[in-house]
């Protein structure tokens, strides 16, 4: 025993399997063992005392811990759900095999050169642009510093060092310009307007392993399937809304559903 609430004692493994699902509701505590122990005291003598005071038999208790009891039921089944719709490693592979371009990954170095125009006092001169930007290709080809070329640093910016890019963690117009080049050293110009020229060069292009992005695939799939049990219930359970009431009003501020406990609770009750 490690408490005692009148004559309710409470061990350490029950304790501890407390704390471990408050955790689970609320994340992990910041509080000492100490704090935690003092608010759960408190939390069995308050409730301890609402059932002395037959508060369990009030109208607005009874909604509440109907609330609460939905909501435990609730999220019990969801994670029956979603324990069901981990993929298998074969489901992860084979997924992996007919996405293998999503993996494909790039070390980028990009060049902005900004030019003088309507509206922006500094800059480069926009006839000087394409050969600054030329100059900067050749410097960094042969390994002599690019930033001795740059007058103005507030008008030419060089990564110092490449950038790792992922499919689909680029803009689309600059994805599709760095992922049209395949040779380590390739330049493509992304941008070349009146306001700025941008350069692209690859320094190199690799594919991530199946190892690799393992845990980012089973979540993919795993939601994927999870969204479709969801919807497959909605179809057969009969779910039916107003759509003219919930479309004409306003949404209302309600409470978190969740259960909640006053195990994390930095106050004292």
């Amino acid at each position: 025993m490690i408490v005692k609430v009148g004559d309710v004692q409470i061990t350490q493994a029950q304790f501890e399997q407390y704390i471990a699902d408050l955790e689970s509701q609320q994340g992990p505590a910041d509080l000492s063992r100490k704090k935690l122990g003092d608010n759960y005291a408190s939390l069995l003598m308050l409730s301890r005392l609402a059932m002395a005071n037959h508060l369990e038999s009030s109208p607005e208790v009874i909604r509440l811990l109907a609330i609460d009891r939905t909501q435990i039921l609730s999220n019990a089944e969801y994670a029956k759900l979603k324990a069901e719709a981990e993929p298998t490693p074969g489901q992860i592979s084979e997924y992996y095999n007919a996405h293998l371009d999503d993996y494909d990954v790039l070390q980028l170095r990009r060049v902005f050169i900004w030019k003088k125009g309507p509206g922006r006092k500094t800059g480069v001169n926009p006839e000087e642009a394409k050969p600054l930007a030329e100059a900067i290709r050749q410097a960094l080809a042969t390994g002599s510093d690019p930033k001795k070329l740059v007058k103005d640093p507030e008008s030419v910016v060089i990564d110092p060092q490449p950038l790792t890019f992922q499919r689909g963690e680029m803009p689309a117009a600059m994805e599709k310009v760095a992922f049209a080049m395949h040779k380590a050293g390739e330049w493509a110009e992304l941008a070349n307007d009146p306001g700025n020229l941008v350069m692209l060069q690859l320094v190199s292009r690799s594919r991530r392993s199946l190892s690799d992005v393992t845990p980012q695939i089973e979540k993919k799939l795993q939601n994927q399937k999870l969204r479709e049990q969801l919807e497959a219930l909605k179809k057969k359970t009969g779910i039916w809304m107003d759509e003219e009431y919930f479309a004409s009003h306003a949404p209302i501020p309600v409470p978190n559903t969740e259960p909640q406990a006053s195990g994390q609770s930095k106050s004292n009750k």
